[in-house]
């Protein structure tokens, strides 16, 4: 009995490294790790570089940004160049609200509407390539969730207005000739 145990025991760990072997050698496409055009697009408005100015001053310049936009700072990193920050706001929509209403009025059901919203922004300040620490590169992303009346989350995205980020990257601009100078 007890040695047609070992051989099932045997048997399933031959089975089992067997396995393990096979889905080793499956390969990744090659265009699996090959961005997007859109990706590219999307991440030259999301970056900008910033010279003659120490990754210290342009994190505090980035920080001052974000509040001044109305963001709570949630996390800061500063050795790895990262500020996550986030504001709530209601998301009330009056066509949707409308929606509802008329929906009800059909249906006589109860549509959920949205009700809250949590922007969050991520920043991520890096080194450029050139040898010295007076070089940077900033990359900014905005997202937002947004809540039901019912509690649920009814939409998770990534804000990709081009006017978001040109008021962000033209008030970090200014903020670090100002912290560039002592101003």
């Amino acid at each position: 009995m007890e040695t047609r145990r070992m051989r099932r025991f045997g048997l399933l760990v031959t089975a089992s490294l067997a396995f393990l072997v096979l889905i080793g050698c499956e390969t990744v496409p090659k265009h699996a790790l090959r961005l997007s055009p859109e990706s590219l697009e999307q991440r030259s408005l999301q970056t900008r570089k910033y010279e003659g100015i120490s990754e210290q001053n342009i994190l505090a310049a980035s920080a001052g940004v974000i509040q001044d936009l109305g963001f709570n700072i949630d996390e800061s990193e500063t050795k790895l160049g990262l500020i996550v920050g986030s504001k709530e706001r209601g998301a009330t929509d009056a066509g949707q609200v409308a929606s509802a209403v008329v929906f009800a009025l059909f249906t006589g059901n109860v549509m959920e509407v949205d009700k809250k919203q949590r922007l969050r922004v991520s920043l991520v300040v890096r080194p450029s390539a050139e040898s010295d620490d007076q070089n940077h590169f900033v990359r900014v992303t905005f997202q937002r969730t947004v809540w039901g009346t019912e509690n649920n989350i009814t939409r998770v995205e990534s804000l990709d207005d081009p006017e978001m980020y040109l008021e962000f990257f033209d008030r970090l601009s200014k903020a670090v000739f100002l912290e560039g100078h002592k101003i």
